[in-house]
C-alpha cells in the first residue's frame, strides 16, 4: 500500500516501509510454499502501481491475474484491516496487461532468434561447449551473409546450410562436425515440440509497452501467464534473463532516481542459476549489479536465500523472509543461513523466529534513506486491495482484447528472412544446374551427330573408285572456284 510517499509493506508495533528511492536496489522475497509469498507479491505490486511504477510479474499458479479485480469484503479482511489500523482502506482493481508466450492467456510475447543470441539460445537448447561453439559459427555465417534469423525455421535452414557447406566453411570459421550439427537439430526439434516456435518471431516485444502508465497515473502491472511455460524450466528461466538483458542494453543511464522506472519480480528465481555455465552466471551478476543505474528494480522470489549465488544475494538490499521449515539438519543449516543475511534485532532470536512465523507473517529488512540495511522486524504483511485467487477466462479475454496493444501483437508477421532467402537460393541453384545439364546434353548430342556425319562421309568415300574420288575432288574445286567468281562479279557490279 502506498502511504506517506512510501511503500507500506507490513506492521508489527510500527509500520514497515520500503523507501521508493531504494526500491531499485533490488530485493528478495523468500519462504516455504504456503507461507504467504503470493500475498506479499500482490501487496508490493499494487504499491508500485499506485506509485506510478510499471511492474512485471511471472504468474506461475494463475493467482496473480486477480490483480485486475477488486477485493471482496469479509470478516477476515475486516479483522486484518482493524488490526493494522488502516484508514480509508478500499478494494479496487489495478491496471493489468496479460501476456503469454504461447498467446493463449495473454498477448503473445515474441523475440527473434538474433535478439536472443547464441549464448542464451545454447542454454535453451541444452548444448555442450562444442555445440555452443558451432552455434556461434552459425550466427556468424548468417551475419556475414546478411541472412536474418527471426524464427525457428530460419535457424533450422541456417543450421542445414552450414552443415551442407561445412567443408568450405571450416577453412574460414573453424571445425564444423556433422555430429554437432545433428545434435543441434535434434535439440531444436525438442524446442519446437515444446512450443518454442510461438516465442520466436515477429512482431517482437517492445519493452516500452511494458513501461506504460494508465490514464489515472498508476503503472501497468504486466502479468506473464507462466503455468505452461514453467513446465519448460530452461525456456522459462532463459526468457526472464533475456528480458533483463534487453532492458540493461537498451535503457539509458538514469543515476539515482526518486523512484524506479520499472520493477521486476522473478518467481522461482533459482531456475535462473540451476546448471548455468560460468559465463552465464557472470552475465547475470553483471546485469543485476548495473541495471539499477537504469532505474530498474529486480526482486527475486524463491523458497530459500541459499537458492541464489552469493554474488547475487549480496546485491539484494531489501529482504522479506517468510517461514522456513527445519525438519532435517540440512534444513536447519538453510534457516541459519537465511537468518545470517539480516541485521540482528536484539528483541528476538532471528533463527527461531524464521521457523515460528505464521502464514502472512515475515521478517522484513529494507534499506533506509541513506542506503543502510534496517534492523530486521517481525511483522504481518498488509492485505491486498485486489481479489484473492484466480479470475475466469471470459474476464481475462475481455481485458486482453480490450487492450490498446491487442492489434499490435495479436497478428504474427513473417517477413523475408534466412529461410525464404535460402529457399530461393536453392531453387536458383537447382534451375542453374538444370540448365547446365541441358546444355551439356545438347553439346553431347551435337558431337554425336557430327561424329555420325563424319562416319557417313568416310563410308561414302571408301565406296568410290579412284577415278570417282578424283572427279569428286575436282568437281568440288571447280564448284568452289565458280562460286568465288560469281561473288566477285556480283560485288563488282555493285561497286559500278
Amino acid at each position: 500500500m502506498f502511504r506517506d510517499n512510501k511503500i507500506w509493506i507490513g506492521k508489527s508495533e510500527k509500520r514497515i516501509y520500503l523507501e521508493p528511492k531504494m526500491a531499485n536496489r533490488h530485493g528478495l522475497v523468500a519462504g516455504a510454499t504456503g507461507t504467504g509469498k503470493t500475498v506479499t507479491l500482490k501487496v508490493m505490486a499494487e504499491s508500485f502501481s499506485e506509485m506510478g511504477v510499471p511492474v512485471f510479474l511471472a504468474d506461475i499458479k494463475g493467482d496473480l491475474a486477480s490483480l485486475a479485480v477488486p477485493g471482496e469484503d469479509n470478516e477476515n479482511m475486516q479483522e486484518r484491516i482493524n488490526r493494522f489500523g488502516i484508514d480509508n482502506f478500499t478494494y479496487k482493481p489495478f491496471p493489468v496487461q496479460f501476456w503469454d508466450i504461447y498467446g493463449e492467456y495473454g498477448l503473445p510475447v515474441r523475440t527473434t532468434i538474433s535478439e536472443m543470441g547464441p549464448i542464451l539460445l545454447s542454454r535453451i537448447l541444452n548444448l555442450n561447449d562444442t555445440q555452443s561453439g558451432i552455434l556461434n559459427i552459425i550466427f556468424r555465417v548468417a551475419d556475414d551473409n546478411g541472412l536474418l534469423l527471426l524464427d525457428l525455421k530460419d535457424l533450422r535452414s541456417m543450421i542445414q546450410y552450414v552443415g551442407d557447406n561445412a567443408k568450405e566453411l571450416t577453412l574460414q570459421y573453424g571445425n564444423i562436425t556433422t555430429q554437432s550439427i545433428g545434435a543441434i537439430l535434434r535439440s531444436l526439434m525438442m524446442i519446437e515440440d515444446q512450443g518454442g516456435n510461438f516465442f520466436f518471431g515477429e512482431p517482437q516485444l517492445d519493452f516500452n509497452d511494458w513501461m506504460r502508465v494508465a490514464e489515472d497515473g498508476r503503472g501497468y502491472i504486466n502479468v506473464l501467464h507462466s503455468a505452461k511455460l514453467f513446465l519448460n524450466p530452461a525456456l522459462y528461466s532463459t526468457f526472464l534473463l533475456w528480458m533483463l538483458s534487453e532492458l540493461f542494453e537498451n535503457l539509458p543511464e538514469e543515476g539515482d532516481l526518486e523512484q524506479p522506472k520499472m520493477v521486476f519480480f522473478f518467481d522461482e528465481a533459482h531456475l535462473l542459476f540451476d546448471d548455468a555455465p560460468k559465463v552465464l552466471l557472470n552475465k547475470i551478476e553483471q546485469v543485476v549489479r548495473l541495471i539499477r543505474s537504469k532505474g530498474v528494480g529486480v526482486y527475486f522470489v524463491t523458497q530459500n536465500p541459499r537458492d541464489l549465488p552469493d554474488e547475487i544475494l549480496g546485491q539484494l538490499g531489501n529482504r522479506i523472509q517468510h517461514a522456513l521449515r527445519a525438519y532435517t539438519p540440512a534444513d536447519r543449516k538453510k534457516v541459519v543461513t537465511a537468518a545470517e543475511t539480516f541485521r540482528t534485532n536484539p528483541s528476538f532470536d532471528t533463527v527461531q523466529a524464521i521457523t515460528e512465523l505464521a502464514t502472512g507473517e515475515a521478517l522484513i529488512s529494507c534499506l533506509d534513506e541513506k542506503g543502510s540495511p534496517g534492523v530486521v522486524e517481525r511483522a504481518f504483511i498488509l492485505p491486498p486491495q485486489s481479489k484473492f485467487g484466480t479470475i475466469d477466462d471470459y474476464l481475462r479475454k475481455q481485458i486482453i482484447t480490450g487492450s490498446s496493444l491487442y492489434y499490435k501483437y495479436n497478428q504474427e508477421i513473417d517477413r523475408e528472412s534466412a529461410y525464404e532467402i535460402l529457399i530461393k537460393r536453392n531453387e536458383r541453384e537447382i534451375e542453374e544446374m538444370k540448365l547446365e545439364k541441358e546444355r551439356l546434353e545438347l553439346e553431347k548430342m551435337k558431337a554425336k551427330e557430327a561424329k555420325e556425319l563424319e562416319k557417313l562421309k568416310n563410308k561414302k568415300s571408301s565406296r568410290m573408285t579412284p577415278v570417282e574420288r578424283v572427279t569428286s575432288s575436282a568437281m568440288s574445286a571447280i564448284g568452289r572456284e565458280i562460286g568465288r567468281s560469281l561473288i566477285r562479279g556480283v560485288l563488282g557490279s555493285l561497286k559500278r
